[in-house]
């Protein structure tokens, strides 16, 4: 990871650079969530899912580009691009430090679907954009494991944090057995993704409309890949110490 610039605290033209990027955001958010119920009118299960989650991605991808040309953040997760057309199901396990995870790993992956709370399908900025990518809802435990493993075979790439929350533990929370179990029942393999960030903006506690030190500079790279396994509990183990071990160094 190469070494960011100093941290400085937002003056007055950043915490307006600030406000105009989460406006944007924001913006580009709702428009989508806004016209996205149309799509689902008219185009198939399948067909609306893939228009779905490469809108969403494009979505974020913008304003990442934004977000580096106004010298707020520099995010570095090209290593993701390697996943981007490679065929079949696969599960993408990434460490949860901050909030914008996801957003920063769906970014450069058009297939990505993501497991998410089933209050945010509800959220004006989020649900009806979220229903049309088939994103998954986790308040039923059976339930989400059915569609994520559906997902899988129909050939999509889950987005999965297997700490199911920021980690407030260090270096890494105790894992949920979801992961491994739906890399099973799905007969596909999990890639690791090492998120890393040296600033606390949206980690756990932090407001999302407190402005951070800028900039925020995060770096993702690809972990080892691991096959499923019928021993989904021994494997979920593994999977743990292993991103214990590439953290902790």
């Amino acid at each position: 990871m190469t070494a960011a610039a100093p941290s400085r605290a937002p003056g007055l033209r950043h915490r307006l650079l600030f406000a105009y990027l989460i406006a944007q955001l924001g913006l580009m958010s709702l428009g989508w969530n806004l016209v996205a119920p149309l799509f689902s009118l008219v185009l198939s299960r399948r067909a609306g899912a893939r228009l779905g989650r490469a809108a969403i991605s494009r979505i974020y991808r913008v304003a990442w580009s934004t977000a580096e040309r106004l010298g707020m953040m520099r995010v570095d997760s090209s290593a993701l691009d390697a996943l981007r057309d490679e065929p079949g199901g696969l599960i993408v396990a990434a460490n949860h430090p901050t909030m914008l995870d996801a957003l920063v790993v769906v970014a450069r992956l058009p297939r990505g679907a993501c497991i998410m709370k089933a209050e945010l399908l509800r959220n004006i900025f989020l649900g009806t954009g979220a229903r049309l990518a088939r994103y998954i809802r986790n308040d039923s435990g059976r339930g989400m494991v059915r569609d994520a493993v559906d997902c899988l075979k129909e050939g999509g790439q889950l987005v999965l944090f297997p700490e199911g929350t920021r980690t407030v533990k260090r270096p890494i929370n105790d894992f949920k057995a979801g992961v491994t179990l739906i890399a099973h029942l799905a007969q596909v393999p999990i890639q690791t993704v090492i998120i890393e960030s040296e600033s606390p903006y949206l980690t756990k506690g932090w407001p999302l409309l407190r402005p951070p030190l800028l900039p925020v500079v995060i770096h993702v790279r690809l972990g080892e890949r691991f096959a499923h396994e019928a021993d989904h509990r021994a494997l979920l183990r593994r999977l743990e110490d292993y991103f214990a071990r590439e953290l902790g160094e």
